[in-house]
């Protein structure tokens, strides 16, 4: 939707959402972003907001940061033949999603299993996602799917190649923790991340991954802990939260129980910093566009986490643990928004008790790298009040 605005400024905003679990709730009321970077967040009285390019009146609703989904499988473009569906990556920006994280490619058909094959496709896949970015939104894609015989020259290779993520272990032939375990470290050393299937099959090919086969692993990010779709037993999540340290990922396309049990464990061990969002789709299911936030407003509501909380596990948990500059607002970071409020007539004195109340936000504005993305969302309920472009 156009060029980078050189300055940026949101103005008039009732809330600040951070991202960051320390700080939930920003004490400002404006934020002011440079070639799509944030460089100043406070009142707007003490910020220098003069000639800006495009200046936003928020009209005192909320601005977070924009989510992110932790565990996506894209293929090419914004396609996904696994539900034969176009412009599924833009109908989740108009959920709120700006950032994307794949989990495999697995959906691609005629996947290859060879190792030439495998490599190569996540190369590519790496490159068409860095080189478009459908409707603006970051996808992190060229996640390759283990098989038997990779070696770890063949991990330092995609690393030079610049791949950085590694597809879900236990879609590929190694399903035993102490193959994956050496598969991983070697994907560790070369600073690509690793995130583990967790629970029973969930396409054709995969299989039942347990506790014994996470633990040894030891990937990066527990994938869909609460199933993608069937979920492992209670005890085994709950000894995984408690034996491994790793991220705790929750999604949509899983055991809404399950994730709960999860998400009142990790609180019970003081380590919420380690849950993380994400809605598998494309899937089964289909796709979920409004996924990341039902599940912010599912574990606030029946999970007793404040909605700002919440908020945390799409962004800034995500962000830090990924090593992303977007995800939380604060200097520096990268200028990506959703702007939100109280869908209408809900119940709930403010967004934050509405959301807590099982409610779903209106969109009302998206913003990725200091550029409007998108206005009010055709997917979400209609916000109560909306944002308004008044420069630019």
């Amino acid at each position: 939707m156009g060029e980078a605005a050189n300055k940026l400024v949101i103005r008039n905003i009732g809330l600040v959402l951070s991202g960051r679990l320390e700080q939930p709730i920003l004490d400002a009321d404006c934020i002011v972003c440079r070639n799509g970077t944030i460089a100043a967040v406070g009142y707007e009285q003490d910020l220098d907001t003069g000639q800006a390019d495009t200046v936003v009146d928020a009209r005192g609703v909320t601005v977070a940061p924009g989510l992110i989904d932790s565990h996506v499988h894209p293929v090419i473009g914004d396609y996904t033949p696994r539900q034969q569906q176009l412009n599924w990556i833009d109908s989740c920006l108009h959920g709120g999603v700006t950032t994307m994280i794949s989990a495999g490619e697995v959906h691609m058909p005629g996947r290859p299993k060879d190792l030439v094959g495998l490599k190569a496709m996540a190369i590519a896949s790496q490159r068409w996602y860095e080189n478009l970015r459908p409707s603006g939104v970051k996808v992190h894609a060229g996640a390759p799917v283990i098989e038997h015989g990779m070696e770890e020259e063949d991990f330092r290779d995609l690393a030079d190649a610049g791949v950085k993520l590694l597809g879900e272990v236990g879609l590929g032939s190694v399903k035993t923790g102490e193959t994956a375990q050496q598969m991983v470290a070697w994907a560790r050393k070369y600073g690509i991340q690793s995130t583990i299937h967790t629970g029973g099959p969930s396409i054709p090919g995969s299989g039942l991954i347990d506790k014994d086969v996470v633990l040894a692993a030891d990937a990066d990010i527990i994938g869909h802990i609460n199933g993608g779709h069937t979920a492992l037993p209670d005890d085994q999540i709950v000894c995984l939260c408690e034996q491994c340290r790793r991220g705790i990922e929750l999604v949509h396309n899983g055991n809404e129980r399950s994730a709960l049990l999860a998400l009142r464990t990790a609180r019970e061990l003081d380590q919420l910093e380690r849950v993380i969002l994400g809605t598998d789709a494309p899937a089964g299911s289909g796709v979920q566009p409004l996924g990341i936030l039902r599940m912010i407003a599912m574990l606030s509501s029946l999970g007793d986490v404040p909605a700002e909380i919440a908020v945390c596990f799409a962004t800034g948990n995500t962000a830090r643990m990924r090593g992303f500059d977007c995800g939380i607002i604060e200097p520096g970071r990268a200028a990506d928004f959703v702007i939100l409020d109280r869908a209408q007539h809900a119940p709930g004195a403010n967004i934050l008790e509405s959301i807590q109340q099982g409610n779903l936000p209106g969109v009302g504005m998206t913003v990725i790298d200091g550029i409007i993305r998108s206005h009010r969302s055709r997917n979400t309920p209609p916000a109560t009040t909306l944002p308004e472009v008044v420069t630019g």
